[in-house]
């Protein structure tokens, strides 16, 4: 072999082992990015895993919270609706106890006096002076609302001057009426009567029975009409329940 020969097969020698370390340089790049690609693709993976996961977590969080959040509103409006149905039976409670003091029969005080209350119980009805379509001018006398056939009493002693329908003379309004005079300027009637057991003339003790309670004449209901007058007739009463209780009657 010449030299010339032996020159050109060593460089190519040289040139195929360049070569190949060429390409298997080439080859470990190629799969060395390779594997950071894969690498690179599990991260992101991973990524959208734990934000997927977050995501899911957060939103039961969320789901629990507005769970709870209704069953404290759910609490409270039970609690509220509670209160306020505590509230109205204690006002309704109150309002029936006050309507059942206002309304119950009130027992007459044991007079110390020589005058009395004309009936035993009662329950307070008109007052003196009340203004009203009922009556031609305001009230006056005082009721006592009992039942029809209470038994009415003489306040004080005295002598009888009216007594029977028509008011004992005072007019229709009244019904069965009577009027005691006990002397001095001072009068007493008892009107709307189911029965009148007193005639004129007659002397009557205190307390003495003269008479039903009833609903004859100008009346809505049963009940006794009471006046304390300063002459027999009508047009002079007095407000009847001071009256009494300035003579030591307890009303």
């Amino acid at each position: 072999m010449t030299k010339h020969t032996t020159t050109r097969t060593a460089r190519t020698s040289a040139l195929r082992t360049r070569a190949a370390v060429v390409a298997a340089g080439l080859g470990a790049s190629v799969a060395l990015g390779a594997g950071v690609a894969l690498a690179a693709d599990a991260d992101a993976s991973r990524t959208t895993m734990l934000a997927a996961a977050s995501a899911s977590v957060a939103d039961d969080v969320r789901a629990q919270a507005d769970t709870q959040a209704r069953a404290a509103a759910k609490d409270a409006a039970a609690k509220r609706a509670a209160a306020d149905r505590a509230a109205k039976q204690a006002k309704d409670r109150a309002a029936a106890k006050k309507k059942a003091s206002r309304g119950a029969p009130r027992p007459a005080v044991r007079s110390t006096s020589d005058w009395t209350s004309p009936l035993h119980s009662y329950v307070l009805g008109s007052t003196f002076g009340l203004a009203g379509d009922r009556w031609s001018n305001s009230h006056s006398g005082q009721d006592f609302v009992v039942p029809t056939g209470t038994s009415v009493k003489a306040a004080h002693g005295g002598v009888v001057v009216k007594a029977g329908p028509n008011g004992g003379g005072d007019g229709p309004a009244y019904g069965n009426a009577i009027v005691i005079r006990h002397g001095g300027a001072t009068y007493t009637q008892y009107a709307h009567l189911s029965q009148v057991k007193v005639h004129v003339g007659q002397t009557v003790g205190k307390g003495q029975e003269i008479g039903l309670s009833g609903s004859t004449g100008n009346s809505t209901g049963p009940h006794l009409h009471f006046e304390v007058r300063t002459t027999p007739n009508y047009g002079t009463a007095v407000e009847p329940l001071k009256f009494l209780r300035g003579h030591g009657v307890g009303m």
